[in-house]
């Protein structure tokens, strides 16, 4: 296992970490969006249904909003505690 073996697994790991998180914020983002158009869509159709409305929305806004957190913890994970670099030592030591 040669350095530039790990800083390329270092540079990867980094390189997907930045697509995760940006597909995380993209997606929450756009979650965010259709919440909140739905329910202007559901109270301008039924003003009456506010209340229930807004309620659901933010419940479903909070689960939205967990869910960058959780990708954030598992891109941490891959970018401080690589386990892909154990993978390699591991699959190295196999071989030779």
């Amino acid at each position: 296992m040669t350095a530039d073996m790990v800083a390329m697994i270092y540079a990867y790991t980094a390189v997907g970490v930045g697509v995760i998180l940006a597909a995380a914020g993209m997606g929450s983002a756009i979650g965010w969006g259709l919440i909140c158009a739905k329910t202007l869509e559901g109270i301008a159709r039924q003003p009456e249904m506010r209340p229930a409305l807004m309620t659901n929305m933010f419940i479903f806004a909070g689960l939205m909003e967990s869910f960058p957190f959780i990708i954030l913890a598992f891109a941490m994970w891959f970018l401080f505690a690589n386990p892909f670099v154990g993978a390699l030592s591991a699959a190295i030591s196999t071989i030779g």
